[in-house]
């Protein structure tokens, strides 16, 4: 069975996460330099089968969507013209780093260790496609 994968795309950097082959368990694959991840998922894609990746869409409390939007909405395009045949599925990433920070006190990681940007964009990634996974059991 093909993996889910999940991208918490940022101006500077982006959390990875994805499936097990069974697409029951979300697990941080990595963080990396925004700029590289379309040669990340070429590189990727070609190693491993994926049938989905999930964007994370940032918005405002109210819905509406947030200043980050449109920087993220350039990197859909961008990404569907390089993987024109990947099914793309958005999803609300509201309060996906703030859990991804409280999973990192949770676990008794240091302070040190919890300013680490790049495991939270991962935690983050995580986060949504876990949340992802959980809602299409039901």
């Amino acid at each position: 069975m093909p993996r889910i994968l999940s991208i918490d795309y940022g101006q500077k950097r982006t959390g990875i996460a994805v499936t097990d082959e069974m697409q029951i368990i979300a697990s941080g694959l990595t963080t990396i330099p925004s700029a590289t991840a379309i040669d990340f998922l070429k590189d990727y894609f070609s190693k491993e089968k994926v049938e989905l990746v999930l964007i994370g869409e940032p918005k405002q409390m109210n819905g509406q969507p947030s200043e980050s939007a449109s920087i993220i909405k350039g990197f859909v395009t961008h990404f569907t013209n390089h993987f024109p045949d990947m099914k793309v599925v958005r999803v609300d990433e509201r309060f996906t780093s703030k859990m991804a920070f409280q999973t990192m006190i949770d676990s008794g990681l240091k302070k040190k260790q919890r300013q680490n940007k790049a495991l939270i964009d991962e935690i983050s990634a995580t986060i949504m496609l876990q949340d992802y996974l959980s809602r299409k059991m039901f």
